[in-house]
């Protein structure tokens, strides 16, 4: 009669269903969060590491894979889109233009991708006519260039002859004569560039003279003097001199103190202006004075 339980093995010899000591730990392992995603993560960049490693070890795979890259950005800079062909100069005067067009020396068409515009700004804003200067590309291909042109307010007289200023004191230009900008004052002397700001306030507050303005001097890089004509000089204090000239104003039209034969006024102590007359006028107030008048020598 055949037995209902299950047959021995063959060799007698019963196997345990518990897993061995290396499935045992493999199964902990794998219970391990770090030990899967290591396995799971890091063996595959671990061989794609080493494929690549095993490509880029040799320098000609290395060049080519190099040049395939630049000649993709450089199909990408080059695209018809990208390109700049035409040059535009804004906000200044023809001349002052043409300039600019000279010193930027562009080689037009070239990719936008090829101008350097802080350079491209730099070397713009060295003309001494540009204040400021902005750079940008506009659809249809063309770099944009919108100045903000110095404006110059005085004429100055330097060692290096004359000089169109702006407000700030800043070079705009050269000027060969004069006549060609009688409507600019009229600044000179040593250090005058430094103290421009200065010099307009003194314009400004001397207007009601200034169909007998002749100019301001710079004496000392310090101080000014004011020139009228006749020869008249009015010598300033270097603080304040703005209200050194209202001051003069205020003696003139009570009076009429520069209508009369004075050389000079020294206004450095306002409390006592002082008046140098002219040799006739001195002869004069000697005589009134019962005295001698004097003889100018002709040594």
């Amino acid at each position: 009669m055949q037995s209902l339980g299950r047959a021995a093995p063959a060799n007698g010899i019963r196997r345990d269903p518990a897993p061995t000591r290396w499935q045992y730990r493999m199964q902990r392992l794998w219970l391990t969060p770090l030990f899967r995603v290591v396995c799971r993560l890091g063996l595959p960049l671990a061989v794609v590491a080493l494929i690549a490693l095993a490509v880029l070890y040799s320098d000609t795979r290395r060049a080519a894979i190099v040049q395939s890259f630049v000649d993709l950005r450089t199909k990408f800079e080059q695209r018809p889109e990208f390109r700049v062909g035409l040059l535009s100069v804004e906000g200044a005067s023809r001349d002052l233009a043409d300039a600019v067009r000279a010193k930027l020396a562009l080689k037009l068409p070239q990719s936008s991708f090829d101008l350097d515009m802080t350079a491209l700004r730099a070397r713009a804003e060295s003309l001494d006519a540009v204040a400021q200067a902005e750079l940008r590309v506009r659809s249809g291909g063309v770099l944009q260039v919108v100045l903000t042109e110095r404006v110059p307010v005085v004429v100055w007289r330097g060692v290096a002859g004359l000089q169109l200023l702006d407000a700030t004191g800043h070079r705009v230009a050269g000027l060969s004569a004069r006549a060609d900008r009688a409507d600019l004052p009229l600044v000179a002397g040593e250090g005058a560039e430094a103290a421009i700001p200065e010099a307009l306030a003194i314009f400004e507050v001397a207007r009601p003279l200034s169909d007998r303005v002749r100019g301001l001097i710079r004496v000392g890089e310090r101080r000014w003097d004011l020139i009228l004509d006749r020869d008249q000089r009015i010598i300033l204090p270097s603080a304040n001199p703005a209200a050194a000239v209202e001051h003069l104003l205020a003696l003139n039209a009570a009076d009429k103190l520069l209508g009369r034969d004075i050389l000079s006024i020294d206004l450095r102590n306002q409390d006592r202006p002082a008046i140098r007359l002219a040799p006739f006028a001195m002869n004069e107030v000697r005589r009134a004075q019962g005295l001698a008048p004097t003889t100018e020598s002709g040594l």
